[in-house]
C-alpha cells in the first residue's frame, strides 16, 4: 500500500489518485486541533484536546536487513465477536465454507529487494498473496494466481470522494481467477468517517466469500491534508469508521498500518480488532512486540508473472488447515 518511487513522475499528474492524495477540496476543518464531532461513546474524549504527536518523517526506505533468528508466533485474533459467527451466516453456511475446497498455490514470487528474515522468514507460511491499486495497471490475474497468489486485497476507495479506477476491474477479474479478494479504503485525515464509511460503503458491494473490509491507517507526507490528530482523536475516527462497515458488511474489518503510525497511535489498542501489519526489513514480532496479527506485509518490491513493475507481498498467519478455517470464520456469506 505504499507509494512507490517509480510512480512520483506520476504524481505530478494523478495525485488525486494516490491513497493519501488530496482528495477532495472538502476539508474537515482548518483547525488540527479541533475535536470531532462524530463519537461512539467507546473511546473517552479528553477534556481539551491532547497535542498531536511529534510525528517522523513519512519514508520507504528500507532499514539495513536484518537477519531474523527467532520464530515467534502467534495465533491470528478471530475477525470477528463469538457473536458474529451467527451474524456471518447459519451454521450450515460456515460448514459449507469450511468444506470447500480451497486450493493453496505455492509461492513463487521473486523480489528486487530481497531480505534475510532468518529462520522467521515468510516463506515459512503456507498462504501468501499481494495487494494492488491503480498502479499496478493491467494485471493478469491468471498468471498471478499460478505464481502463488491466494488472496488479494484491492484498493477501492480513499477519502470521502475518491473511486480507484481499476477497482471494479480488478474485484472481479480477482475472483474470476479464483482468489479470495477484499477491499481496502486509505483513511483520509482530513474527511470525516462517517462520510468515507458512506463512501465506501457506496462502492464495495457485499458479496459472498468476500474476504473482511480493511482500513488502511498510516501518515502520508505526500498528502496535501497535513492533519495529524492526537491519538485520541485517530482512535475515535477510527472506531466510528470501523462500527459503520461492520454495521454494514456483518464482518469485523481489519486495521492495515505501519511502524511509524502504529508507534504514535496505535500501541495497545483496538485488542479485539485482527491486524495487518506492514514489516519489510524484520519480523512483525520485532517491529510490533506483542501484537498478535492476520496478515504480515512483508515486501513492497515483490515481482510476479501477470504484473507489470513491483506489487506488495503478503502472508497470511497459520498454514492451510488455518486459512480454511480462517475464511470459513471470516468470508461473507450471502445470508447475512
Amino acid at each position: 500500500m505504499n507509494i512507490r518511487v517509480t510512480y512520483i513522475a506520476a504524481l505530478l499528474f494523478a495525485c488525486p489518485g494516490l491513497a493519501g492524495c488530496a482528495v477532495s477540496s472538502r476539508l474537515e476543518a482548518a483547525d488540527p486541533q479541533q475535536s470531532p464531532v462524530e463519537t461512539t461513546g467507546s473511546v473517552a474524549r479528553p477534556v481539551a484536546a491532547a497535542p498531536a504527536a511529534a510525528a517522523p518523517a513519512f519514508s520507504e526506505e528500507r532499514p539495513t536487513p536484518v537477519s531474523m533468528t527467532t520464530g515467534t508466533s502467534y495465533a491470528p485474533l478471530p475477525v470477528s465477536r463469538p457473536t458474529q459467527v451467527a451474524m456471518n451466516g447459519a451454521p450450515a453456511a460456515i460448514r459449507r465454507l469450511a468444506a470447500d475446497a480451497v486450493e493453496v498455490h505455492s509461492r513463487r514470487f521473486r523480489d528486487a529487494k530481497p531480505i534475510n528474515f532468518g529462520a522467521a522468514s515468510p516463506r515459512r507460511l503456507a498462504v501468501h498473496g499481494v495487494d494492488v491499486s491503480r498502479w499496478q495497471g493491467e494485471i493478469d490475474w491468471v498468471k498471478l494466481r499460478s505464481q502463488g497468489a491466494n488472496f488479494a486485497y484491492i484498493k477501492a476507495t480513499d477519502g470521502g470522494d475518491h473511486l480507484d479506477p481499476m477497482f471494479h476491474r480488478n474485484w472481479h477479474a480477482a475472483e474470476a481467477a479464483g482468489l479470495r479478494r477484499g477491499a481496502y479504503h486509505f483513511f483520509y485525515w482530513c474527511r470525516s468517517a462517517s462520510e468515507q464509511a458512506a463512501w465506501f460503503i457506496r462502492n464495495v458491494p457485499r458479496v459472498e466469500g468476500a474476504l473482511p473490509p480493511v482500513i488502511d491507517v498510516e501518515w502520508n507526507g505526500e498528502s496535501r491534508c497535513t492533519r495529524r490528530p492526537s491519538r485520541e482523536q485517530v482512535l475515535e475516527k477510527m472506531r466510528v469508521f470501523m462500527e459503520r462497515l461492520e454495521a454494514h458488511y456483518g464482518q469485523r474489518p481489519i486495521i492495515y498500518t505501519a511502524p511509524d503510525f502504529y508507534r504514535d497511535n496505535l500501541r495497545g489498542a483496538f485488542q479485539d480488532y485482527p491486524f495487518w501489519l506492514r514489516a519489510v526489513a524484520q519480523h512483525p514480532s520485532r517491529v510490533y512486540p506483542g501484537r498478535n496479527w492476520v496478515f504480515w506485509q512483508y515486501s513492497g518490491s515483490g515481482l510476479s508473472h501477470g504484473v507489470t513493475g513491483r506489487i506488495d507481498l503478503n502472508v497470511f498467519h497459520g498454514d492451510e488447515n488455518a486459512w480454511r478455517t480462517w475464511l470459513a470464520r471470516s468470508s461473507r456469506s450471502a445470508r447475512s
